[in-house]
């Protein structure tokens, strides 16, 4: 069985670390909204007692061959904002990216600038050769993080996704490949970044 540990990531505002029950709070915080797990193919938190069923069970990935679930913490003020992840993952082959982030700060780059460090980690340490990723057709936020990480679109996976209701959805698919991510033309890319990071 393979076996890893989610390693603290840092990028100039956020922490991403392993997710822990100390997040319950936090995470009900978005989770519990209308706008926010049906957007991501899950539904509403109704108590916080199923937050914390929910973060026991993405601890409990790690004893199935998953990665697990990643944290996002804003450091400026230590809050828990939302997740990032690999899921779907096969040893040396391919993992799904995945995120939510706490409305209160979308429009703030939140996903973006997590989910880079997490194409990292993917890529340079855990050796991936495919990263994937989804979204509803109807969720054009994600679909933007998905262009702003210059993710390939591969198009449309008709009736791809059945939600927690019985409803089947269309998927815009886009993935990203090791030759891909280590070309010159993404490193300059990411070196841009970085920059911007900096003299922000």
């Amino acid at each position: 069985m393979y076996t890893s540990s989610i390693p603290v990531m840092e990028t100039k505002r956020l922490i991403l670390r392993e997710i822990r029950e100390s997040d319950s709070a936090d995470m009900f915080e978005y989770a519990h909204l209308d706008n926010v797990g049906p957007v991501a193919g899950w539904a509403p938190h109704k108590r916080i007692s199923e937050t914390r069923a929910i973060i026991s069970l993405f601890n409990d990935k790690k004893f199935n061959g998953q990665l697990g679930t990643i944290a996002i913490v804003l450091k400026e003020n230590n809050k828990m904002i939302g997740t990032v992840e690999l899921h779907t993952f096969t040893p040396g082959f391919k993992a799904e990216l995945g995120y939510t982030v706490n409305p209160q700060y979308w429009g703030r780059g939140i996903a973006y600038e997590a989910s880079l460090k997490v194409l990292e980690w993917g890529f340079r340490m855990l050796k991936l050769k495919r990263i994937e990723c989804s979204a509803f057709v109807s969720n054009y936020r994600s679909q933007r993080v998905c262009e702003k990480l210059h993710l390939t679109y591969e198009g449309i996976r008709k009736k791809g996704y059945q939600l927690y209701d019985g409803s089947i959805h269309d998927l815009r698919c886009y993935a990203i490949t090791d030759d891909e991510y280590f070309s010159e033309e993404y490193q300059s890319f990411l070196k841009e970044f970085k920059l911007e990071e900096e003299n922000g």
